[in-house]
């Protein structure tokens, strides 16, 4: 077995999660479904509590102490996830109710730019999210959806998805990493394709932010979006990363406080980004604590995270290939920390 504490103290970051010191069914707790949700440190906890405690207010709309606490708190958060994804500025970064309701978001006001003989190129290795809202989207608008198909150990045909972006395709979207194969695509390469015919491109990082270095500007995606519950932060909060031109052309997803400059009877005018897509009251200790996240990953150091998960990764297929009548799926050589197997007539559930 390879030194697993060659990069980290195992033992005490473990000790970090509350949530692990207990048993389960009499044994210590071993928590293996981070691809679902990851647990949270105490440092993430006691921003919440904290908030809660000492902060609780609403943001941007309030001039008393409360207020502006929990605004500055809010809004550093944003320039954290702005410096993670390296978007160029801070209004590129917004706030939604996780990667889902971003997805949903572009989706929503493409309705107003696509029409018949228009295409949406997904892949078919894709999250339901991010398939069901381009389904959604081409009934709406009689656009066409088509479909890159995979190999079989778990990555994109490439040479089909060359073939299938043309002219006609105005929107490509597909995952930076598959959250069942931990199949790791190449972005650039298909954002580069993409460009090459005008069409927009929208990768869903919900597992891609939380495994990998993102850097939204090299890669020259036009969406990227992320849910904090993947990075060990709390639920019902995430990004959409989008450029400044798209997010200009796109129409608010929903209207309310906070989203408008100017309201009256018969009109009513958009408030800058970030605030054109914000609407309504948000989940504010969500977003204090998924800054304390942030924290405690740059504090572990993206690098280091990422090479102990090559060493486990590596450690957990040895051992289960080993295991007779075992077949694993997603084998690509590019894959994160994802092991998806069946053993003989074993069901899965056992």
């Amino acid at each position: 077995m390879p030194d697993l504490c060659s990069m980290y103290n195992v033992e005490a970051i473990r000790a970090e999660f509350p949530i692990l010191q207990q048993t389960v069914h009499g044994r210590p707790l071993v928590y293996l479904d981070n691809a679902a949700t990851t647990q949270k440190p105490r440092s993430v906890i006691q921003a919440i509590v904290n908030h809660y405690e000492n902060n609780n207010s609403n943001v941007h709309r309030g001039n008393h102490t409360l207020s502006q606490r929990a605004t500055d708190a809010f809004e550093a958060t944003r320039g954290k996830l702005q410096r993670h994804l390296n978007a160029a500025f801070e209004h590129e970064i917004i706030y939604t109710t996780g990667t889902t309701g971003a997805i949903n978001l572009v989706a929503h006001g493409f309705r107003s730019l696509l029409g018949p003989g228009d295409e949406v190129l997904v892949s078919q290795l894709e999250h339901h999210s991010n398939l069901v809202p381009w389904q959604m989207l081409a009934q709406h608008s009689g656009a066409t959806l088509r479909y890159i198909p995979i190999l079989p150990d778990g990555s994109l045909d490439l040479d089909e998805a060359q073939r299938l972006i043309n002219p006609k395709t105005k929107l490509l979207a597909f995952n930076h990493i598959s959250n069942a194969l931990g199949t790791v695509n190449p972005v650039k390469q298909l954002t580069d394709w993409a460009h090459a015919v005008g069409a927009c491109v929208l990768v869903d990082g919900a597992q891609g932010m939380a495994h990998r270095r993102v850097d939204v500007q090299a890669l020259g995606v036009d969406f990227y979006t992320a849910s904090a519950h993947k990075m060990y932060a709390p639920t019902g909060i995430g990004l959409l990363y989008g450029k400044t031109e798209w997010l200009e052309k796109l129409p608010p997803y929903q209207g309310g406080g906070e989203m408008i400059a100017t309201v009256t009877m018969a009109h009513s005018t958009y408030a800058p980004l970030p605030f054109k897509f914000e609407a309504g009251t948000p989940s504010i200790e969500a977003v204090v604590g998924w800054g304390a996240a942030m924290d405690w990953v740059t504090a572990l150091g993206m690098d280091a995270l990422m090479a102990h998960e090559s060493e486990l990764m590596a450690y957990g297929t040895e051992q289960l290939t080993a295991i007779d009548g075992l077949v694993l799926f997603g084998t690509t050589a590019d894959k994160a920390a994802v092991l998806s197997f069946g053993f003989a007539k074993v069901h899965p559930y056992d």
